[in-house]
Formats: C-alpha cells, structure tokens, sequence
C-alpha cells in the first residue's frame, strides 16, 4: 500500500499508522493496514508491528483472520450519520407545546440541574430553554476549541509515546515539555530517537 505523508489533508479520524519496530510500516485507512500487518507478518517479520489510532495516538487490536476479502469488510470505514436529523428532531420538539413544569432539553432526556433565576432567564429567551442552552454550549465550544485540539493532541502524542518510546531517552522530559506546550524542548528531547517514531510523535503532538 501507499504510505500516506503526516502532512496529508486527509482527516485523522480516517488513518491508522503502523509500525514494525521502530519503522514506519504504513499509513492509512484501517482496512489497508489490516492486510499490510497480515502480508508482512506472514513474510517472517522479526520486530513486532504496532498499529495506532491517529486521532487518540492509541494502540489497536486487530483481527487478521479470514481471508483479505473478510479482513477488508471487517474494517471498512462505517458511513457517518448526517446530524441534520438530529438537529430538525430538536427543533420539533422545541416547537411541540410543553406541559407545565421544567423544560425539556432537546430530544435526549438528561438532567440538568439550574437554579430558579436561571431557568427564568433561559425561559425568558428567544425560543426558549432548549434554543437558549444549545446556543450557549455551541459558543462555548467555539471559544474552547483551540484549547480542546491541543489538550487531544497532547493526550495522543502521550498515549503513543507511551506505547513506543517509554524506555528511549528523554521520555519523562519530552513528557513534561509536550504538556507545558514547550515545542522547541519537545524537540530537543525526541532528537536521538528513531526518525519515523519523532516525526510521528510530534505530528501527533502539533500536528505536522
């Protein structure tokens, strides 16, 4: 297969990096890594071949029996819910009548515990409640979402390095510098380990 670049525009939550050893093995959708492990495993390989997740920098577990046909169906990429539905079933039931009592938050029966004054003022916005409160979790998505990238790229950078690289030099410093966003002590540290396992952790860490 054709090893996909860290630099490629294709989303992460799409791609599986393996590797044998120390060596970057491949990369890509997780059907073609399954059949690459099974080739290069059946070819004799002496190092053992580990595959992450590029979004979570997590470790996963494959199933290689059967044959390439049953491998490839096993992990073919399954279709992604459009969330239109979702949204047009909560602006039904936001315009349904409501019965007396607290408001219902969307279609997802969840608790959520507010004060009088702030069930008031949430009552008191345009569309109600259920408007009121997805508007504000949307914007404090927005505001946050630079600080969630980084905190989900420090926590896979640190799950793959944990997996590859806890006994290499430097780990416990690297570390310390993924997590206090220091990217040049990052660097300085992964300097003597393997090429394909650096280049991998600080894609993972600052998406290179």
């Amino acid at each position: 297969m054709t090893t996909i670049p860290f630099s490629a525009a294709t989303p992460a939550t799409t791609l599986h990096t393996a590797f044998e050893g120390h060596r970057l093995l491949a990369r890509g959708p997780l059907a073609d890594i399954a059949l690459t492990v099974r080739q290069t495993s059946a070819a004799g390989s002496d190092a053992a071949i580990l595959v992450f997740d590029d979004q979570t920098g997590k470790q996963v577990d494959l199933d290689l029996r059967g044959d390439d046909a049953q491998i490839r169906q096993r992990y073919q990429p399954q279709p992604v819910a459009s969330a239109a539905p979702e949204e047009d079933a909560a602006e039904a039931a936001d315009a349904a009548p409501r019965g007396r009592g607290r408001p219902k938050l969307g279609v997802v029966p969840r608790e959520v515990t507010l004060l009088p004054r702030h069930w008031d003022w949430l009552g008191a916005q345009p569309g109600g409640a259920s408007v009121a409160l997805r508007k504000l979790v949307e914007q404090a998505r927005r505001d946050n979402e630079a600080r969630d990238q980084q905190r989900q790229r420090q926590e896979a950078a640190y799950h793959f390095m944990s997996s590859m690289a806890g006994n290499l030099a430097g780990f416990e410093e690297a570390t310390r510098a993924l997590y206090a966003g220091d990217r040049e002590r990052f660097a300085r540290q992964l300097a003597d380990w393997p090429q394909d396992v650096r280049d991998y952790a600080m894609h993972l860490a600052w998406a290179e």
